[in-house]
């Protein structure tokens, strides 16, 4: 299989009104630049996308290995792959130990930092086995010539599952060595707010261990899940990514409105409380709750876009763009393109025209010179597109 190479000629002004974004900002931030923000505009750059892989299948994710080769996940197909730059291989992995259903299938992926040396990489998938059904991260061997995992671990399991609506589940390995998972509430009204669950959270653990990072803030906690909790009150966790400042975003799925995206801060609740049952019409921050709860740095508003994965733009070739937390939506066929200063608080948003007409975008990850490389997720003839700014 070969990727297509022609270069979608798109000249893009993203501070011009035809390309002006459709998201809305949550309360404490604005569409609008600040006038001390004016002086010291960038230019916006101009956006090339080009078709890198394709024949995919709901591809979840993308990552890239140190020598440049990409793994893929594909949700429904439970296949991984590995790309050269010319050919798609399959590797040798055990998709029959993988339970798809609905949202969930062989979702996130992650390379370990010391991946030359120990060739680790960690896979989130929906598992299933005898009377066992949950979603799981398993650490893996990648081993080349041919390509096959061997030696897999399982680091955390348990992890909510129902029909397989929301599943969740995103990787982020964070510049402190611990490993982040994002987890969806597995639509139980009851998960997110109970600590004892591992749904609707974001969990924070050792990869080469498995065990609860030791800096979690009930690491002490005499029930074990409740080791792994970083954050809570959470819907659906879909991306994580961290700012150059060492700061960790959350991105997760909103009801019928308010997607967001979170600042993650030690023991925080982010207010997600649909019950009785499960009450999709409550808020997506329900201040009633006992305590403090945080708000989102950035909501769509009265319509979901059903935002998914995301990673921070870096470069000063992205101009205006450098600094910018990019976000793939779903519904919204797009990606946003969020401007927070220093302390968190949205400047703007973009959605550049270059990147609505691909259809349902998942994943973003940021290649080694600074690329995007975003998924399709429309059931056949999926993509990975690279984009780069000229």
């Amino acid at each position: 299989m070969r990727a297509a190479v022609a270069l979608l000629t798109v000249t893009l002004v993203v501070g011009a009104p035809a390309c002006a974004d459709s998201a809305t900002p949550s309360p404490g931030g604005s569409t609008a630049e600040s006038r001390a923000e004016a002086p010291a505009r960038k230019a916006m750059p101009r956006l090339a996308v080009r078709t890198e892989i394709n024949g995919l299948e709901i591809p979840w994710d993308v990552q890239v290995l140190p020598d440049g080769h990409q793994l893929v996940t594909e949700r429904d197909r439970r296949r991984l792959s590995v790309w050269d730059g010319e050919r798609l291989a399959a590797v040798d992995f055990p998709t029959s130990s993988v339970w798809a259903s609905g949202e969930t299938g062989l979702m996130s992926i992650a390379v370990d930092a010391d991946f030359a040396d120990n060739r680790r990489i960690y896979v989130c998938h929906g598992y299933r086995a005898g009377g066992v059904k949950d979603v799981r991260v398993v650490s893996w061997r990648l081993d080349e010539s041919p390509w096959r995992t061997t030696q897999p671990r399982t680091l955390v399991a348990g992890l909510p599952a129902s029909s397989g609506r929301h599943g969740g589940c995103r990787l982020l390995l964070a510049r402190d060595g611990s490993l982040l998972v994002g987890t969806g509430d597995a639509a139980q009204g009851t998960n997110p707010q109970r600590l004892t669950s591992l749904g609707g959270k974001v969990l924070r653990l050792d990869p080469s261990t498995g065990k609860p990072w030791p800096k979690n803030p009930w690491r002490h906690a005499r029930n074990k899940q409740k080791r792994y909790v970083f954050t809570y009150g959470h819907r659906n966790v879909q991306g994580l990514a961290q700012r150059a400042d060492g700061s960790l975003w959350s991105i997760e799925h909103g009801s019928y409105r308010d997607d967001e995206v979170n600042r993650l801060r030690k023991a925080g609740n982010y207010g997600w409380n649909p019950v009785p049952g499960y009450n999709e019409s409550v808020p997506m921050t329900d201040h009633t709750l006992p305590g403090k709860q945080r708000n989102a740095r950035w909501r769509s508003g009265p319509t979901t876009i059903a935002t998914s994965g995301a990673a921070w733009v870096e470069g000063s070739r992205w101009g205006r763009l450098d600094g910018t937390l990019a976000v793939a939506a779903l519904a919204g066929n797009r990606v946003v393109f969020l401007k927070f200063d220093k302390r968190g608080k949205l400047r703007w948003s973009r959605a550049p025209k270059a990147l609505r007409t691909h259809g349902r975008l998942r994943s973003v990850t940021r290649d080694s010179n600074g690329d995007l490389l975003v998924t399709t997720s429309n059931g056949s003839d999926d993509r990975v597109l690279r984009v780069s700014p000229r």
